[in-house]
């Protein structure tokens, strides 16, 4: 049944309109006295292949319950449940990201898993994994975190920076243009300068926060002034971070050894560790005109169950859940890849404790604010992304573009509410 909450029939309106833009997908049935269980997934392909591994052990040894997965992008992913959970649809289990809460839950396509799989189950999992979302929990956190640190290349920097502007400066000696051609061969930093994610960080590092208690954006701050000039400073001033400079060119630059320190999540390891790149992970360092922390956007990645899905289904459905947030489960995942396990048992387990990334990922993890899970945080990236660019294009001054986020954020808010 369709949650409307204290949305407007606009709101729902355009939910449903997705069925009419995008093709949906039904999910698994019953055939032969095997329950076919179907889970859509938008994991990188590091993910898939432990995936892959997990769910072939699982058919090999559950005759009667089979479980098939079908890869989607970020985007297509929230679309695609969307459109075939408002038709009663879609795969049985879906892995997500937490700020899909919001939008899945009014729509009604989620179970509240607080309903069906009770207290003493969920205490089995980290407190700081759940985003609670009109007093329910609706994604079972299997990784907490999905933040960005500070990568640094060990052949080139002995010990990490303790402050922003020790990095900068760091950075500015890590930056050697040997030709004198006004393009480096090395750079100092690189990460990704189109996204506000990554802007975020600096933003909490200045005092700032990009909605207030009541999820109104709070965007045209002097501490997102000060943050948008620091990150532009970056390229115009101080010469250590590319122009253009976007995810791809960032992760091979750094994978190329031609930039000292980028900033990533966890996703960017394996590769890293691929292209034999020494490397280690710390925070983002202190900002001493503040006194405060870059605190990166922290969430949780993991598991939603249908709505549809109910009855014996349902409990079978279930039994496959709990094999993939078994601790065995997590705990290849966090060795492999380097994500912070969900389950309490796996992130106490000694071979994540013993791991030096880990936890430094998990002190950054500390120093990170929780990203919200409301509808309204999609207006705010989409109100971010222009202001953004157009101060590193040199087109608008740092306080014209927090203006300008600002009004946009609102108008947006305004529109998608109805």
């Amino acid at each position: 049944m369709l949650k409307i909450a204290n949305f407007s029939i606009g709101y729902c309106l355009a939910l449903l309109l997705v069925i009419f833009m995008s093709c949906g997908g039904g999910g698994g049935g019953e055939e032969g006295g095997v329950t076919k269980v179907v889970l859509w997934e938008m994991m990188d392909p590091e993910e898939r292949e432990i995936l892959d591994e997990l769910l072939a052990e699982w058919n090999a040894a559950h005759a009667t319950i089979q479980v098939s997965r079908t890869n989607f992008g970020r985007e297509q992913i929230r679309a695609q449940f969307l459109t075939a959970g408002l038709g009663g649809g879609g795969a049985d289990l879906l892995f997500g990201a937490a700020d899909d809460v919001g939008p899945f839950s009014i729509a009604g396509v989620i179970h509240p898993l607080d309903e069906i799989l009770g207290a003493e189950y969920l205490s089995r999992f980290s407190e700081i994994g759940f985003d609670r979302f009109d007093g329910h929990v609706w994604m079972l956190p299997t990784q907490v975190g999905n933040h960005l640190c500070l990568l640094y290349n060990t052949d080139l920097i002995a010990e990490p920076p303790e402050s922003l502007e020790e990095l900068v400066a760091m950075a500015v000696e890590q930056t050697i243009d040997e030709n004198g051609d006004g393009t480096p061969e090395r750079y100092g930093l690189v990460f990704e300068s189109r996204e506000p994610f990554w802007l975020v960080p600096f933003l909490v590092g200045f005092g700032g926060w990009v909605m207030d208690d009541e999820f109104n954006p709070t965007l045209d701050t002097p501490a997102m002034a000060k943050a948008l000039a620091f990150v532009a400073s970056l390229r115009s001033e101080y010469g250590i971070l590319p122009r253009e400079c976007d995810y791809q060119l960032s992760d091979t630059m750094f994978k190329e050894k031609k930039a000292a320190f980028t900033i990533n999540g966890h996703w960017s390891w394996g590769g890293y560790d691929d292209s034999d790149v020494p490397f280690q992970v710390t925070s983002i360092p202190l900002n001493q005109e503040t006194g405060l922390w870059p605190g990166p956007m922290i969430s949780s990645r993991g598991y939603y169950i249908n709505s549809s899905v109910e009855g014996e289904r349902l409990i079978k459905v279930i039994e496959v859940l709990d094999y993939l947030n078994s601790e065995e489960v997590q705990i290849r995942f966090a060795d492999r890849l380097g994500v912070i396990p969900g389950l309490k048992s796996a992130f106490d387990h000694p071979s994540i404790k013993s791991n030096e990334r880990l936890r430094a990922s998990w002190e950054q993890y500390q120093k990170g604010r929780r990203m919200p899970v409301v509808p309204e945080m999609r207006a705010i990236w989409d109100a971010m992304r222009p202001g953004f660019q157009n101060v590193l294009n040199g087109e608008s001054t740092p306080q014209e573009a927090a203006r300008a986020m600002q009004i946009d954020a609102v108008k947006k808010i305004a529109e998608m509410k109805g």
